[in-house]
C-alpha cells in the first residue's frame, strides 16, 4: 500500500506504508471455509424444513383461549394465542429440530464475526445461505431448479469470489 495522506513527517509516494504481520495464532483459511459453509447451510438448509412444519402444522384446540375471561380482552387474546401458537411449534420435532439448527447457526456467525473480515463474513455467509436454501427446496419440495437460478448460483459464487480476491490480492 501506499500513503498519500499529509503527515507532519513529508513522505515520498513510492514509500511502502509498514504493515503488521499476520497474527500466527488466527485460525486457517480451512477453518473459515468451514465455518462459511456450516453457517451457510444452518441458516439456508434448514428453512425450507421449517417452512414444511409450519405449513402442515395443525394446532391443538385449547379451551382457555374460548373462555369468556380470554375473549373480553383484545390483549389477553393476542398474548395467550402468540403464546400457544409459538409452544405449539415448539413441540413439534420437524419444526423444532431445524429451528434450532438454524439458531446455531447464529451463534457460530456470532463466534466468526469476531474473528473474520467483517466485509467478508456477511456477504460470503448471506450468499452461501440462499445457495443452500435453493438446494434445500430442491431436496425438501422437489423443486426444479430453474436455469436462471442455476445463473444466480453461478454468479453468487463468483460475486463470494470477487470479494474474497479483493481482500486478499
Amino acid at each position: 500500500m501506499y500513503s498519500i495522506a499529509p503527515s507532519p513527517v513529508p513522505t515520498l509516494l513510492s514509500d511502502p506504508v509498514t504493515s503488521t504481520p499476520p497474527d500466527p495464532s488466527a485460525p486457517s483459511l480451512f477453518r473459515y471455509i468451514i465455518g462459511f459453509l456450516l453457517i451457510g447451510i444452518a441458516w439456508g438448509f434448514t428453512t425450507p424444513f421449517i417452512r414444511a412444519a409450519a405449513r402442515t402444522h395443525q394446532p391443538p384446540s385449547h379451551p382457555i383461549l374460548a373462555s369468556p375471561s380470554v375473549t373480553k380482552s383484545f390483549v389477553k387474546s393476542k398474548l395467550y394465542g402468540a403464546f400457544f401458537g409459538v409452544v405449539d411449534l415448539l413441540r413439534n420435532p420437524r419444526y423444532a429440530i431445524p429451528l434450532v439448527i438454524n439458531l446455531t447457526g447464529s451463534i457460530w456467525f456470532f463466534l466468526l464475526i469476531g474473528q473474520a473480515e467483517l466485509s467478508l463474513t456477511v456477504p460470503i455467509t448471506n450468499s452461501l445461505a440462499f445457495l443452500f436454501t435453493v438446494l434445500g427446496e430442491w431436496w425438501v419440495e422437489r423443486k426444479v431448479i430453474s436455469r436462471d437460478t442455476w445463473i444466480g448460483m453461478i454468479l453468487s459464487l463468483c460475486g463470494i469470489a470477487l470479494c474474497v480476491h479483493s481482500k486478499t490480492g
